[in-house]
C-alpha cells in the first residue's frame, strides 16, 4: 500500500521510505514515479525475505558499520547492501519478477 505522508517527511531529504507493509511518499505526484516505487518495492521484498525485523536490524548494523568506517552518513547509507541492490536495479521495472531470494547478498561491499 502506498501512502503520501507530506507532513512526516517534509523536513527530510527522503522522497520515499518503506516500512513494511507500507511505502510512504513525500509528494503525491511520486505515486506515478515508477523508478521510486520500484526501488521501494525492492525493499518490501528484502524485508519479507528477512522477516521484517531482521531486515531492520541488519540495516542499522550495516549503516553503523559503514558510518564508523567512512565517517560520512550519506556514504554509509549508499553502502548498505539493501540500498545498493535497490539503486542498482530500480530502473529495471521487471526486476522483481526474476529476482532470486537474498539477491542483496551479492551487494555486500568489502
Amino acid at each position: 500500500m502506498i501512502i503520501v505522508c507530506q507532513n512526516l517527511l517534509k523536513n527530510t531529504k527522503i522522497n520515499g521510505i518503506t516500512l513494511f507493509p507500507f511505502i510512504l511518499l513525500k509528494k503525491p505526484q511520486d505515486k506515478n514515479n515508477k523508478i521510486l516505487i520500484n526501488h521501494e518495492k525492492i525493499h518490501l521484498r528484502q524485508q519479507l525475505e528477512l522477516l521484517v525485523i531482521f531486515f531492520y536490524l541488519w540495516y542499522v548494523i550495516e549503516y553503523y558499520y559503514w558510518y564508523f568506517r567512512l565517517k560520512d552518513s550519506f556514504l554509509a547509507y549508499k553502502y548498505i547492501s539493501f540500498e545498493r541492490e535497490a539503486y542498482a536495479m530500480e530502473d529495471d521495472l521487471n526486476y522483481l519478477e526474476t529476482r532470486k531470494i537474498w539477491s542483496f547478498w551479492k551487494y555486500l561491499a568489502n
